[in-house]
């Protein structure tokens, strides 16, 4: 059976070719040529011995998710549709601001913690993503980018993608051994070498993975908040009658010890007449006044058969300032690429639902985009 290179990282690479009875070096070289410089065809790899070069493309392969569909914005935002087999499809969104690159990345087909402000979630859960299926977006966009590498040439000079969010669709902690070995690939200097801070997990509260990420490879975290209080958020984050915030908190208070940022990111979809008022404001101040962190707040983009309502523009900036009155960093969310469906709570895949509820439609993710503007140093 072929084995896609793209499913390991250094460790698990170094393995397979130990079994084959090559030594760690090689594993490294294919490392470089497959991330750094985005080369899919072994005969291109011309610092591999021949021989190696022969017995890899019979036994293996190098392969990414298939593009669907390319689109750009008038924005310079860019999306692709990526096919991961089954009529299931994910989206992966760059966006190119003046100082750094953004990639918001998948890493599950469909979402199966059914929050009930985001379509993504009432519409089905179909499968967790591959390493390959997650780094390959990554890989993906750099090669159509023209962000690979050329062999021979040094590393210096900005990167096209400097920052990555695993913030599209899905949980990325309910598929913690992929996503890590993907953070991983992210990271290693022999991949693509990016920072720890530069790298993003958006998680909606799954308090034992926060602590294993933390142990494992402590990235940048986002958590999805989204209330104040355990009895609100009970209705809007189910996830949360198994792991409550005072869980929650205090996992966000362990995780910080190991960070590479000092301070979390709290995403705050704001639902009009749910949990957009003062006093939502103010009990979200005295639920996090122990923790340094950050708000990104997210007007509610409704949807088809969503019973909430995006709030009026007052009502945000009233809410934004009473958290940064208290000194607290509070950002309303950008709008980028929403000529092509890439903006907060329009990026689209398609799932063939296989939990319990309806079938399969376009899928819409509420939060990811939003906190791009959260993923820089």
């Amino acid at each position: 059976m072929t084995v896609n290179l793209l499913d390991f990282d250094a460790a698990g690479l170094a393995a397979w070719f130990a079994q084959r009875g090559e030594k760690p070096f090689r594993a490294r070289q294919v490392l470089r040529w497959m991330h750094r410089f985005g080369v899919d065809d072994f005969e291109r790899m011309t610092d591999v011995a021949k021989s190696l070069r022969a017995k890899l493309a019979a036994e293996a392969e190098i392969r990414g998710p298939a593009p669907l569909r390319d689109a750009t914005a008038g924005d310079g935002t860019r999306k692709w549709l990526l096919d991961v087999g089954g009529g299931n499809a994910v989206e992966t969104v760059f966006i190119p601001e003046a100082n750094r690159g953004t990639l918001c990345v998948s890493s599950q087909v469909g979402c199966a913690l059914e929050c009930s402000f985001c379509s993504t979630g009432k519409q089905g859960f179909n499968r967790n993503l591959t390493t390959a299926e997650i780094i390959g977006q990554l890989w993906h966009a750099n090669r159509m980018l023209g962000a690979v590498r050329q062999p021979g040439v040094g590393d210096s000079g900005e990167r096209v993608v400097s920052n990555v969010v695993l913030m599209g669709m899905g949980e990325p902690l309910a598929n913690f051994d992929n996503v890590v070995a993907a953070l991983r690939l992210m990271l290693d200097d022999n991949a693509y070498g990016l920072s720890r801070r530069r790298v993003t997990v958006s998680t909606a509260g799954l308090v034992p993975a926060m602590d294993r990420l933390r142990a494992e490879v402590p990235v940048a975290l986002a958590v999805s908040l989204h209330a104040p209080t355990d009895a609100l958020r009970d209705e809007l984050v189910p996830i949360n009658r198994k792991y409550p915030l005072r869980e929650l908190m205090a996992a966000c208070r362990r995780y910080l010890e190991d960070a590479p940022r000092d301070f979390i990111t709290f995403e705050y979809v704001l639902l009009a007449g749910v949990n957009d008022g003062d006093a939502d404001a103010r009990a979200l101040l005295a639920l996090t006044r122990d923790i340094p962190c950050k708000f990104n707040l997210i007007p509610f983009n409704p949807f088809p058969g969503s019973d909430y309502r995006k709030p009026g523009a007052d009502r945000v900036r009233r809410f934004q300032e009473i958290l940064m009155n208290a000194d607290v960093v509070a950002t309303v969310r950008k709008t980028r690429g929403d000529d092509i469906d890439a903006a907060c709570g329009q990026l689209a895949g398609q799932v063939r639902d296989r939990s319990r509820r309806q079938a399969a439609q376009p899928l819409v993710r509420h939060e990811p985009v939003a906190a791009l503007e959260e993923s820089a140093p």
